[in-house]
């Protein structure tokens, strides 16, 4: 495949602004609308917003692939080369990249579940919580690419990404995961420091103010935890699906449908994410996979290795996590002194 840009970012930033607007309407119809009051968002209306956001997410990733289909033989960039195969590329890389994304990001949920817990934040407050931290995710997602794909083109950052991948796959097969302790994180605790924080939760405020002084609320603690988790996990996602392609449009629409999502998957997953229990050792294959990728079967490949085959071993690993959570029965806990 070529090495040119198909997307250049001097002539497609009218796209970068589209799609930005369509997103930030988008959002401001989910709280503006359909959440302007607090609610415990249900099974079914996480459903029917999955299956909003999905279909958004694979419409556009087929309308991607008609425009590349139209628009490449146009460009004198890409004179003489394989138009057709080019656009097949575009579409594949997408699908592939929401498909790492929607992946990875289930480990999110698996911290959601525990921090909402931690600071017993009701069900109604939930979706609130979750869509600004996933506005902030958006955000820093925007940061991270941008310095991802200005590092890309070093080829010793590849081997970097690379290696770190493999390792935090390795990492999430064989090293016991540790207790989450918001407390003990240093940015909640400078928080605490410079802002008093109230007992109890205030309603649906992050903030108030008390006899003058300015107040934190419970909520405003529990979204900060979530965003520095958040930064956590784009640490692993954004080298993921630079593995899977060079081309930063590709990278920022995949991931920010993967992220748009996730608030309606975790209300609709929440309750039976324990039941899930082999997940983690697919994602980390799948980490293991996609670094191998970067720093080995790429190059073995001629340059690139064959995107179908790795929408295929992804899905496939992801899927037999699945079934095998399901299929094979958690062995019970011996009890003490037994």
């Amino acid at each position: 495949m070529t090495s040119v840009t198909l997307f250049p970012f001097a002539d497609y930033w009218w796209f970068y602004g589209l799609f930005t607007l369509f997103v930030l309407g988008m959002l401001a119809l989910d709280l503006g609308v359909f959440h302007r009051d607090a609610h415990e968002v249900k099974f079914k209306e996480a459903l029917a917003w999955s299956t909003v956001w999905i279909t958004l997410a694979l419409a556009f990733g087929y309308g991607l692939y008609t425009y590349a289909l139209h628009q490449f033989p146009l460009d004198p960039r890409l004179v003489g080369l394989d138009h057709a195969a080019l656009a097949k590329q575009t579409g594949l890389e997408y699908l592939t990249g929401f498909v790492v994304e929607k992946s990875l990001s289930v480990d999110n949920i698996f911290v959601f579940v525990v921090v909402f817990s931690y600071f017993a934040i009701p069900a109604k407050y939930q979706h609130r919580v979750l869509f600004y931290g996933i506005l902030g995710a958006l955000i820093f997602r925007v940061i991270f690419i941008t310095l991802g794909a200005v590092l890309m083109q070093f080829h010793w950052v590849i081997w970097l990404f690379g290696a770190f991948l493999i390792l935090t796959g390795f990492k999430l097969l064989f090293v016991p995961e540790k207790p989450i302790e918001p407390e003990k994180n240093p940015v909640i605790r400078l928080l605490r420091k410079v802002l008093p924080v109230t007992p109890q939760l205030e309603g649906q405020k992050f903030l108030l103010r008390k006899n003058g002084v300015l107040h934190a609320t419970p909520l405003l603690v529990c979204l900060v935890f979530v965003e520095l988790t958040d930064i956590v996990f784009a640490v692993d996602s954004v080298p993921a699906i630079f593995a899977l392609t060079k081309e930063p449009l590709i990278v920022f629409t995949s991931n920010v449908f993967a992220i748009l999502g996730l608030r309606a998957m975790f209300f609709m997953l929440a309750g039976v994410m324990h039941k899930f229990r082999l997940l983690k050792y697919g994602l980390g294959l799948v980490l293991v996979f996609v670094g191998l990728k970067m720093v080995w079967l790429n190059e073995a490949f001629g340059g690139k290795f064959p995107i179908t085959w790795s929408l295929g071993i992804i899905g496939g690993i992801i899927a037999a996590s699945v079934v095998l959570s399901l299929a094979i029965p958690a062995r019970p806990s011996t009890p003490r002194g037994a």
